[in-house]
């Protein structure tokens, strides 16, 4: 069985991100700031890369919060992630 945890604390999500090669990103035509995604270096057409601060501003402007996992059921690292909103959370 995996477990999820929810954090709105930066240092954890970029630690987390980066530890598997995540970078910050966002998803090019969905609305004036964007969706944000993390991009794990297997490219998508319509993912523009931004920086950390970046990020954090959509973050903290749009509520929310992050969703991942550490590892997979068969204890491999997990990617799992997902930005969700902070009172949904």
């Amino acid at each position: 069985m995996t477990t999820s945890t929810t954090t709105t604390d930066h240092n954890t999500i970029r630690r987390w991100a980066e530890a598997r090669d995540g970078n910050p990103a966002l998803v090019r035509g969905t609305g004036e700031d964007g969706v944000l995604r993390i991009d794990f270096n297997e490219r998508e057409e319509r993912l523009d890369p931004i920086n950390w601060d970046e990020f954090f501003r959509v973050f903290e402007q749009n509520n929310l919060a992050f969703l991942y996992q550490e590892k997979t059921a068969d204890g491999s690292i997990s990617r799992f992630n997902k930005l969700v909103r902070r009172d949904t959370a």
